[in-house]
C-alpha cells in the first residue's frame, strides 16, 4: 500500500520536510543509506532574528551579540582606499548564532517520531511513475510506493534532475574547533568575514581571495574557519589550511589542540531543478542553498511547512494525479518571486567570483555600510523582490569606482543569468 509521501535523505533538509510533513498528518515513510541518528559533521549557523522569528532559539547552541566583520585595506595603499575607510572592525549590530548540531537533529527526529515516520535503510537506486504513486527501487530489491516522493538526498541528488548550466561554484572551508597559544579572536566575538591579508604576498593577494570566519565558543575554545566564498573549481583545502595556519601564526597565535577538524565544501550557485519532474525536491537537492551566502537552513526552516501545507492539500484533493500533486509542491516551493530572486542573486555570485581580494574587500566594506535592514535581507533572502532590487541599486550606487566596474563589466554568462530575473 502506497503511503502518502517517502522522504529520502537523513540531513537537516530530510528531517525538516519529513518533520512537517508529519505535522500535516500525513503518513510519511523516509529511506535513508545512513541511521538518521548518526550526528551530523558539520556546525550550522544563523542570525538571530531569523530564528527569534521561527521561536527555536532554545536549539542554539551559542549566541552572540558581539558580531564584526574586517575588511581592512592594502598593506601597501592608505587604510582609506577602496573605501574601506578603516582596518579595525566593522561591528554588524545583529546577533549570531550557531546551532547546537544535536538538539536541532534531535527536534525534528522528536517530531518525525510523534508523527509516527517509519525509517527505511537503503540506497534508493531506481524509480519507477504512475498515475497515482510512484516507486522507489532500493540496492536491495526493495520497494516502497507513495503517492510523492521527496528527494532530499543533498547536493547530488539521487533522482531530481537539474540542467546544465557550466560550471558549479563551490563554498570551500576548513576549520579547527580547539584551544590555541592566544585568543584568534576577541573574548565573546563572533567574526563573519576577516578579509585582511596582510599575512600573503604580494603576489597571493591576486590569487583566490579568502577570509576567516571564527567564534570565540567559550571555556578558552575557539572555532576558526578559512573560508573561499566561492569559485570554480573550489580552492583546495590544503591550501585553506596553510592560509589559516599563516594568518593565525601573523598574529602570534599557534594551534594547541585540535578538538575537532572540519572540512566544508558545497556548491553555491546551482541551476534550478525541472520544476516539471514528478520527483519534488527539498534543501540542496532543489538548490536552495543562498547562492550570495551559502546559508540554508533558516530557508529549510522557513519553507518546509509551506511546501509541507502544499502537498497535503494536493493529497485532498480529489481525483489529483501524481504529477499534478508534484507540480504543486514545486510551484510552492519556487514561486515565480523565490526564482527570480534566485536570478538575482547567481548574477550577482557570478560578478564576486571574479572580483580580485582588493576589489571584494572594498565590495563587502560598502555592502556592510547599508543599513541592516537591506543587508540582513540580502543575506537571509527574505526582502521581497522589489526591496532586493533596492538594495542592489543602492550598493552600486554607492560603491568605488572599482567596485562598480567591476559589476559593471561584461564578462562570462552573467547577462545570461540577469536575463533569468525577466525570464526565470
Amino acid at each position: 500500500m502506497a503511503v502518502d509521501v517517502l522522504v529520502i535523505g537523513s540531513g537537516p533538509a530530510a528531517l525538516a520536510i519529513a518533520a512537517a510533513l508529519v505535522e500535516q498528518g500525513l503518513m510519511v515513510e523516509a529511506l535513508a543509506s545512513v541511521d538518521p541518528e548518526v550526528p551530523w559533521a558539520n556546525t550550522y549557523g544563523i542570525w538571530g532574528p531569523e530564528v527569534d522569528a521561527l521561536g527555536l532559539e532554545a536549539l542554539l547552541g551559542h549566541r552572540w551579540s558581539h558580531t564584526s566583520s574586517y575588511f581592512g585595506a592594502d598593506p601597501q595603499s592608505p587604510a582609506t582606499e577602496h573605501g574601506t575607510g578603516q582596518r579595525g572592525a566593522v561591528s554588524h549590530g545583529i546577533d549570531y548564532g550557531l546551532f547546537d548540531k544535536t538538539k536541532l537533529q534531535h527536534h525534528w527526529l522528536e517530531q518525525c517520531r510523534g508523527g509516527g515516520l517509519r525509517w527505511h535503510r537503503g540506497l534508493a537506486t531506481a524509480i519507477r511513475h504512475e498515475a497515482l504513486q510512484s516507486t522507489v527501487t532500493t540496492q536491495e530489491g526493495q520497494e516502497l510506493s507513495a503517492r510523492l516522493v521527496v528527494d532530499a538526498s543533498g547536493h547530488q541528488p539521487v533522482f531530481v534532475q537539474r540542467p546544465d548550466d557550466g560550471p558549479v561554484a563551490g563554498q570551500a572551508a576548513y576549520g579547527v574547533v580547539g584551544t590555541f597559544s592566544a585568543p584568534p579572536v576577541q573574548p565573546g566575538q563572533f567574526v563573519l568575514m576577516d578579509y585582511r591579508c596582510d599575512h600573503l604576498t604580494p603576489q597571493e593577494r591576486w590569487e583566490s581571495p579568502t577570509f576567516l570566519y571564527a567564534m570565540d565558543l567559550g571555556g578558552g575554545v575557539f572555532f576558526v574557519e578559512e573560508t573561499s566564498l566561492a569559485l570554480a573549481p573550489p580552492v583546495p583545502y590544503d591550501t585553506l589550511k596553510d592560509r589559516l595556519l599563516r594568518r593565525l601564526a601573523h598574529r602570534g597565535v599557534q594551534v594547541l589542540e585540535i578538538q575537532h577538524e572540519e572540512f566544508c565544501l558545497f556548491p553555491m550557485n546551482l541551476p534550478l531543478p525541472d520544476l516539471g519532474q514528478q520527483v519534488v525536491g527539498f534543501g540542496g537537492a532543489a538548490s536552495m542553498v543562498h547562492p550570495a551566502s551559502g546559508y540554508m537552513v533558516g530557508a529549510l526552516l522557513r519553507r518546509a511547512p509551506v511546501l509541507a501545507a502544499a502537498i497535503a492539500s494536493g493529497l485532498r484533493t480529489p481525483g489529483l494525479d501524481s504529477a499534478n500533486l508534484a507540480r504543486r509542491a514545486w510551484a510552492a516551493l519556487w514561486p515565480l518571486q523565490l526564482r527570480r530572486k534566485h536570478a538575482l542573486y547567481r548574477f550577482g555570485l557570478d560578478k564576486l567570483m571574479r572580483f580580485p581580494e582588493a576589489q571584494l574587500r572594498a565590495f563587502f566594506a560598502n555592502f556592510f555600510a547599508m543599513p541592516p535592514a537591506q543587508w540582513y535581507g540580502f543575506l537571509t533572502n527574505t526582502l521581497p523582490l522589489p526591496q532586493l532590487i533596492a538594495a542592489m541599486l543602492r550598493l552600486f550606487a554607492t560603491a568605488p569606482w572599482s567596485v562598480r566596474w567591476g559589476l559593471l563589466e561584461p564578462r562570462g554568462r552573467e547577462l545570461a543569468l540577469l536575463g533569468r530575473l525577466f525570464w526565470p
